[in-house]
């Protein structure tokens, strides 16, 4: 995984950038939101040794907000309103329209429909947000090597797969899974491993109200033609049971068996043992 302070690894380059802004007249939170600086510590770091300028340059935007903010409360807008109308903070507006004179008294009615705007927004912004950090997640893992395909998998078959128990001592390969992403990583590692596909046996498990044969063909589809299928499994409704995995969007789990698998299972589990041995050593944590 890429290191989290990446982007400041040509440190001597950006600090040549917001030297620049700096003598440009920009503020200080103009040059963090121009160069993508999360840090303040780095921030200062930046613009060690140089001056401020006599007048930093404020934002435009800020100021075509605040004379929207200004005339929406000519209009009679409250602060919920001209927050909800220009997505700006309730101390911002209350510092440009407090001047100016109050609006009459909302009924109820209009009271409770701003506020639904208000928590609509505030909705879409936290989806926005939320698939923001996803994204940049997932750009921070980029590609996989064999390596780390094989550490991946190994801890994921020793979360998600069967163990084998002392009252219970079978060394075999299972993997049961709903989620078809996960399904598909595990068949990536067997593939790594090298299994021969001819070993690889399914199973769908499902509910007896659900469409048995929708999701024989949807994990069909999910593993691409490889391995066999054998026969589904149905589990008895229980009336007592408040069930939530219901609806078109579930296709119950799919159990994927490793036939002559004992080898296997007795690496996967070494490697489980190694991963913990090496994560718990002395000095992992202090490795550059």
């Amino acid at each position: 995984m890429r290191s989290k302070n990446s982007k400041y690894s040509d440190f001597e380059g950006l600090r040549e950038q917001a030297i620049a802004l700096r003598r440009e007249g920009l503020s200080r939170r103009r040059i963090r939101d121009r160069l993508l600086i999360d840090n303040n510590d780095i921030l200062n770091r930046l613009l060690e040794g140089e001056p401020a300028p006599g007048r930093t340059e404020r934002p435009k935007a800020r100021d075509d907000l605040r004379a929207k903010a200004r005339e929406l409360r000519l209009q009679g807008m409250t602060y919920d309103g001209i927050q909800v109308e220009l997505g700006c903070s309730k101390s911002s507006i209350s510092l440009w329209v407090r001047d100016l004179p109050k609006p009459p008294r909302r009924t109820r009615e209009d009271a409770s429909a701003i506020a639904k705007r208000g928590w609509e927004a505030t909705l879409q912004r936290r989806e926005v947000e939320r698939q923001q950090t996803r994204q940049a997640a997932r750009d921070e893992i980029g590609a996989l090597s064999e390596r780390e395909l094989m550490i991946t998998g190994a801890a994921l078959y020793w979360a998600e797969g069967t163990k084998s128990k002392s009252h219970r001592p079978q060394e075999r390969v299972v993997f049961v899974n709903s989620d078809p992403h996960m399904i598909g990583l595990f068949l990536a590692w067997l593939r790594l491993l090298k299994v021969d596909p001819a070993n690889l046996k399914f199973h769908v498990h499902i509910h007896e109200t659900a469409d048995a044969s929708a999701a024989e063909r949807y994990w069909a589809d999910a593993v691409d033609g490889v391995g066999s299928f054998g026969k589904t499994s149905i589990k008895k409704h229980n009336p007592l049971t408040n069930r939530r995995n219901t609806g078109e969007r579930y296709h119950g789990c799919l159990v994927v068996r490793v036939n002559k698998s004992a080898d296997l299972y007795r690496r996967i589990e070494g490697w489980w043992y190694g991963i913990v041995g090496a994560a718990q050593s002395p000095g992992h944590w202090n490795r550059t």
